[in-house]
């Protein structure tokens, strides 16, 4: 993934420009007022201009008198910015999550990078504050670091040998401490991922037809081979990690000791088990044994173990919700990766189901699709549905905007972007592909916010 160009963004942000003075009204939920907008302030019939952050306003359902900088001066319903620090547990009800009984959208961004670069507090509440300027209400980030030597960034559990530790000091959970105040000051929830299936990667982003092969073999800061390799020996087959009891017991210490940490911690809205578990990993070797139901029996036997220690937080799985259709000519559809998305949504120690984009298909038809069929999945089994990551190199305001308008149709649950990006001390948070403040799509990603929290009617923060 990658920024949009100078040029795209500012071709982006003149027709923005443009299409806003040739406005005379602006139609329900769009945008009318906000630093630096220029455009018309005057909503359309039955709607009313709301102050929604200082970088937006919009025109929501509603009555009353909008000044002409978009300042809201008479009663309307309204849709409220996440500014209050979190108290109370985020809860299920049907399809939706709620809070103290009242609608909470679950809309935001990814931002794995903020516990794991030894930021000070002063980067991660610019982090946390440039997210909830959209109307954000969740960041999801990594609650892991596996390490055999300390690299340079935080850590959460170091390995010698076969014996792992968990760093409890001011590099590992000490320093995630800081990452959940930073997120509550600002507002924010966050959804806690406790390990992942890669270990190394190969980002490849694809420009004017020519691949770049970018950070080769860039640790992924550690995860389930890992404790596979340190337990088993090297080269041991990833899969593992779902069937060896000694692998196993391993894992529930490292979350027993993370979980335990924040059982009454309400600036955590759930624990997701893996980022994208699959019966194979990055380089690693299978099994040859690992099926659609072995990765669904560890789901139900892990998530039910977190349920036992901490009944005050969600849980999730965390995988990128493929489907088990054999035949389908889409792979993703195929089964044949280890996730059956259907049968993991109806474990019922699992509260919400998640999917991401999937890299190899075409943006759209197939996102529009990929959306609808999970909203389907969603309805099915009552249970709420989260799209957690996506994120492309090309055309994204277009490409994201039709996203939005199906997740918003669809009524799919919410939505949380790859990725946030920031300017921090050092500079960007992730030159690499990120959503920075004042682009064309975080001006999208501010109207998308407050859309969706109106049509859920979310009255909380």
């Amino acid at each position: 993934m990658k920024q949009l160009s100078r040029l795209r963004l500012l071709a982006s942000i003149l027709t923005c420009i443009t299409v806003a003075f040739a406005q005379t009204t602006v139609p329900v939920f769009g945008q009318c007022g906000g630093q630096v907008y220029t455009g018309s302030t005057t909503c359309a019939a039955g709607s009313v201009c709301v102050v929604q952050n200082p970088f937006y306003s919009q025109c929501v359902p509603g009555s009353g008198t909008v000044s002409a900088t978009g300042t809201k001066t008479a009663t309307t319903t309204t849709v409220s910015t996440p500014t209050a620090t979190p108290s109370g547990f985020v809860k299920t009800s049907g399809i939706h999550f709620t809070l103290a009984g009242k609608p909470f959208s679950v809309v935001g961004a990814n931002s794995y990078w903020v516990g794991l670069m030894n930021y000070g507090v002063a980067d991660m509440n610019t982090a946390f504050a440039d997210i909830a300027a959209t109307g954000a209400t969740v960041v999801r980030t990594w609650g892991f670091n596996e390490v055999t030597q300390p690299d340079g960034v935080a850590f959460y559990q170091s390995w010698s040998g076969s014996t792992p530790t968990v760093n409890l000091g001011a590099t590992g959970l000490e320093n995630f401490d800081n990452v959940v105040a930073a997120a509550k000051a600002n507002g924010l929830r966050l959804i806690v991922t406790l390990t992942n299936n890669w270990y190394s990667i190969f980002e490849s982003i694809q420009q004017a037809g020519t691949y770049f092969i970018l950070n080769l073999q860039r640790s992924d800061y550690g995860g389930m081979d890992v404790y596979v390799n340190q337990l088993l020996g090297n080269g041991s087959p990833h899969d593992f990690f779902y069937t060896n009891a000694t692998v196993i017991a391993a894992y529930k210490n490292y979350v027993h000791t993370f979980v335990s940490r924040y059982v009454n911690e309400p600036g955590i809205l759930a624990w997701e088990l893996a980022n994208e578990p699959r019966c194979q990993g990055s380089t690693s070797a299978t099994s040859g044994t690992c099926t659609n139901p072995t990765i669904t029996n560890w789901a139900a036997e892990l998530s039910a173990y977190i349920k036992s220690i901490d009944s005050n937080h969600l849980v999730a799985i965390g995988d990128e919700g493929f489907f088990n259709d054999p035949g389908n000519p889409i792979f993703v559809y195929q089964g044949s990766l280890g996730i059956d998305f259907d049968a993991n949504l109806n474990i019922s120690t699992l509260d919400f189901g998640t999917f991401h984009d999937s890299w190899d298909e075409p943006a759209n038809p197939f996102g529009t699709t990929w959306i609808s069929d999970h909203a389907a999945s969603m309805l099915a089994t009552n249970k709420p549905v989260i799209m957690e990551e996506f994120g492309i190199t090309n055309d994204e305001v277009d490409v994201y905007g039709s996203w939005y308008d199906e997740i918003l149709s669809a009524d799919l649950t919410g939505d949380l972007i790859w990725q946030a990006g920031s300017i921090l001390s050092n500079g960007p948070s992730d030159p690499g592909g990120a959503v920075y403040p004042g682009s064309a799509v975080y001006v999208l990603d501010t109207q998308h916010a407050a859309a969706l929290r109106a049509r859920d009617g979310d009255p909380v923060a």
